[in-house]
C-alpha cells in the first residue's frame, strides 16, 4: 500500500504579513477535496476571498503547492496541502485524524468513464467507486459526527445532474453521482429530524469545463459552464443553507424532466448524448 501521505505541507500567513486584512474573530476552517483543479481549485478560490483558512486535499502535489500559494498572497489565511489518494479507505481515515475543527467540508474528489460497460476497464470503475462514493461517504460520516458534537457545521457533496437519472454509456459514474444525491438527501432530513444547525448540500451541476473530459475520455458537444462561475454559485448558495444547488437554468429543467419523465425514455436520451460524447 503506498504511504498515507505523500506530502504534508503548511502554508502560513499571519495579519502581521498581510496588515490589509483585519479580522476581530478566528477564521472558519474548510476541507476540500480534489482541490488541485476544475471546481475544487476555483471553490478553494471562492472560500479563500471569505478570510476561510483551507485544508486542500488531491493526488497532485504541485498543482496545490502552487495554488497555496497563489492564495496566500493575496488572502489572510492559513493554508494546509495534503497530497493524498482518497480511493484508499485508510487515507480517509487518515485524513479525519489529522485534520480537525473543521466547519466546512467539500466532499469534491471524483471522476468518471465513459463507454459500454462490458468494455470499460473494471479496475478504473473500481478505483471511481472508491473515490466518488466511499471516500464521500466515510468523510462525511466522521466530520458529520464532530459537527453534530460542535453544534454547528456545513458539508457539500459535489453531485452531478446525472445523480437524477440513468446514464448508459457512463453507467458506473451516473450510479455513483445517484448514490451521493440520495444519502445526502437522507441525511439531511435526519439532521432536521433532530433541529440540528449542521447543514448539507448537493451541487448537481450539468457539463463543466473542467479536466473531467480527459480523465473520463470523453468530448463534450453540448454547452459546457465555467468552472469559476460554478464554483461562485456553490459557495453561494451553501453559506445560504440551500441543499439542491443546480446553476443554469437549462439544468434546472433537465433536473425537472428527469422527475417527470419515464426512466426509459431518459435512458434513450441519455444514450444519444453519451454516444457523441464517446472518443473514436
Amino acid at each position: 500500500m503506498s504511504h498515507l501521505f505523500d506530502s504534508y505541507l503548511d502554508y502560513n500567513v499571519t495579519k502581521r504579513d498581510a496588515p490589509f486584512v483585519t479580522r476581530k474573530v478566528e477564521n472558519l476552517k474548510a476541507l476540500i477535496t480534489g482541490a488541485s483543479s476544475g471546481i475544487g481549485r476555483d471553490m478553494a478560490r471562492e472560500l479563500a476571498k471569505r478570510a476561510y483558512d483551507l485544508v486542500l486535499v488531491a493526488k497532485d502535489k504541485q498543482r496545490l503547492d502552487c495554488l497555496a500559494q497563489e492564495l496566500i498572497k493575496t488572502n489572510s489565511i492559513r493554508v494546509d496541502t495534503i497530497a493524498m489518494d482518497l480511493s484508499l479507505i485508510e487515507n480517509c481515515k487518515e485524513l479525519h485524524r489529522r485534520v480537525k475543527n473543521v466547519d466546512v467540508l467539500i466532499n469534491n474528489a471524483g471522476f468518471g468513464e465513459c463507454g459500454d460497460f462490458t468494455k470499460t476497464s473494471l479496475d478504473k470503475e473500481i478505483d471511481m467507486i472508491h473515490t466518488n462514493i466511499v471516500a464521500y461517504h466515510v468523510l462525511m460520516k466522521l466530520y458529520l459526527i464532530d459537527m453534530k458534537k460542535r453544534g454547528y457545521g456545513k458539508v457539500l457533496n459535489v453531485a452531478s445532474i446525472a445523480g437524477f437519472m440513468p446514464g448508459p454509456l457512463m453507467s458506473t459514474y451516473y450510479a455513483t453521482k445517484a448514490y451521493i444525491v440520495r444519502i445526502s438527501e437522507s441525511v439531511r432530513e435526519e439532521l432536521k429530524r433532530e433541529k440540528s444547525k449542521v447543514e448539507i448540500s448537493i451541487l448537481c451541476p450539468g457539463p463543466v469545463n473542467t479536466n473531467f473530459d480527459k480523465v473520463a475520455n470523453v468530448e463534450f458537444h453540448l454547452r459546457q459552464a465555467s468552472s469559476k462561475k460554478v464554483a461562485k454559485i456553490a459557495i453561494q448558495k451553501m453559506e445560504q443553507g440551500k441543499f439542491y444547488i443546480v446553476p443554469g437554468l437549462d439544468v434546472k429543467f433537465a433536473k425537472v424532466g428527469a422527475k417527470l419523465l419515464p426512466s426509459s425514455f431518459i435512458s434513450k436520451i441519455t444514450y444519444v448524448i453519451q454516444k457523441r460524447k464517446v472518443n473514436k
